[in-house]
């Protein structure tokens, strides 16, 4: 049942209404030292650089996006590293769990006055849904009846409102074998509330480290590039692609249409923090 007190609903008043301005940053798989590595690579600095590029070369942002995989092994620092970055960039952040995240901690540890745990955002003349499509213990995830429920009485609830739904899980088949098979079951059920409301415009996600986007029956369907290591589009198994990590960079207007472009983040600076 939506319930906008359950759902700790945010409303961003001071925000123009002819647009929304926002980025999404995904898949930072933080480990609890900083000089921990996930596949060579030093996921603490390449979110940096990520992040900083993010909020620099782009004007004028409303918030920003944090959907899942925010830390790799679910541990107190690195939330703790994460809340203290979340607010150098001193914009709103609101997060949801990934399959590597542990929510109970993130909820402990993600708090300050800029960085919300929050399911709907008002802002401008749209609304920001985020749903938990975790499953506890496993790397594949599942909308729930629950989270199915409150996805809909959120879009009754603002028809008015254009609406950008964002979850960890692919919410379309990536096109690799492996990474599929740890996406989201009952994916069919999510479509389906998803296209049965006119005032649904985007669906965003991470997960699958890597771009994509397409537009179908007037809804764009969008992933967004890991802040670290990215998968290598159509592969069968695991493989890692040499692509930089990235961020997107999206633009919600009054009337419903939709400006985003993948940003790609050099991240060597000279040290390379990732090879192989």
């Amino acid at each position: 049942m939506y319930d906008p007190d359950e759902a700790q609903t945010q409303v961003i008043a001071a925000v123009e209404a002819a647009v929304v301005r926002l980025v999404q940053i995904t898949d930072c798989h933080i480990l609890a030292t900083a000089d921990d590595r996930l596949h060579n690579m030093n996921t603490r600095q390449s979110f940096e650089t990520v992040s900083r590029a993010a909020v620099e070369n782009n004007a004028d942002l409303d918030l920003v996006l944090a959907t899942g995989d925010l830390s790799q092994d679910a541990s107190t620092s690195s939330y703790q590293y994460l809340a203290a970055r979340f607010e150098e960039i001193g914009l709103p952040v609101f997060w949801i769990p990934g399959n590597h995240d542990d929510d109970a901690v993130m909820r402990d540890h993600l708090r300050a006055s800029c960085i919300f745990a929050a399911r709907q955002v008002l802002v401008g003349n749209w609304q920001v849904v985020l749903l938990d499509s975790t499953i506890k213990g496993e790397v594949g995830g599942c909308v729930s009846p629950q989270q199915l429920e409150f996805l809909d009485g959120a879009l009754r609830a603002h028809p008015e409102r254009h609406a950008l739904v964002c979850l960890h899980h692919q919410a379309l088949a990536a096109g690799s074998e492996w990474i599929d098979g740890k996406g989201l079951r009952q994916s069919q059920q999510l479509v389906d509330v998803l296209k049965s409301q006119a005032n649904v415009k985007a669906v965003l996600w991470g997960h699958v480290h890597q771009q994509a986007h397409q537009r179908i029956d007037g809804i764009e369907w969008m992933s967004t590039p890991s802040s670290c290591i990215q998968f290598k589009p159509g592969s069968e198994s695991f493989a890692i692609d040499d692509l930089a990590p990235g961020y997107r960079h999206l633009c919600l207007y009054a009337d419903g249409s939709i400006e985003t472009a993948v940003h790609r983040v050099d991240t060597t600076g000279g040290d390379r923090l990732w090879s192989g």
